[in-house]
């Protein structure tokens, strides 16, 4: 089973579907003991970061993230949701971010249209990485952006896109942790593919698991 973490902000349905539709048993969780035995935990969001921050917390869902992360359970946020895991945004100051990953979410810079929504190639700078592994036969993946807010740079880059300079896109901690700042759900084959790559690696630590 993957927990989808359902914190009532934005349409969550969405990322549900699309990773049942790539085989994964995956339920919408809104309440932590839901998520009890999870193999996966995925953490999507639309909106503000505040709003999303200070729903996460209400719902006692932040405390699942945490204890994911910690235990090596496969984990995956999604736009917002990959913001969630940094220790602040410049959107919201006042509101404290998960702190899994180092760093701040920042404003694009000045210069390009906010938000950028539309689709965007990606620039994998860690092709090793098993959540981007064989995304696109010609090795030029194209997904899609809706945001006005991303990462800084940092050593968990694992992808970028080019929007008024190189735009943090994806990133990888350790061997459990992704996040997108693009849409999988939204991206077509490539985003399929890449929660399948997902769902293969919930499966396999399980599988592994049992045969200790």
């Amino acid at each position: 089973m993957i927990a989808v973490l359902d914190y009532g902000i934005g349409n969550l349905r969405s990322a549900q579907k699309a990773l049942e539709h790539v085989g994964a048993d995956a339920r919408l969780v809104t309440r932590a003991e839901e998520a009890e035995g999870a193999a996966g935990v995925v953490l999507p969001g639309v909106g503000a970061f505040g709003a999303c921050m200070k729903a996460l917390r209400s719902s006692g869902l932040d405390a699942v993230a945490h204890d994911a992360v910690d235990r090596g359970i496969p984990f995956l946020g999604v736009c917002v949701g990959m913001q969630l895991l940094y220790e602040g945004s410049d959107e919201s100051p006042d509101e404290r971010g998960l702190g899994i990953l180092d760093g701040r979410i920042r404003l694009l810079p000045d210069g390009v249209k906010r938000p950028q929504m539309q689709w965007n190639r990606l620039e994998i700078v860690k092709p090793g990485d098993p959540l981007l592994s064989d995304l696109s036969p010609d090795g030029d993946p194209w997904v899609y952006f809706v945001h006005s807010y991303a990462a800084e740079a940092s050593h968990d880059v694992s992808a970028y896109c080019d929007y008024g300079g190189r735009t943090v896109a994806a990133v990888a901690r350790g061997d459990n942790v992704w996040a997108t700042q693009f849409h999988p759900e939204k991206s077509g084959v490539v985003g399929l593919r890449l929660l399948k790559n997902f769902v293969d690696r919930c499966t396999s630590d399980v599988t592994t698991e049992a045969n200790r």
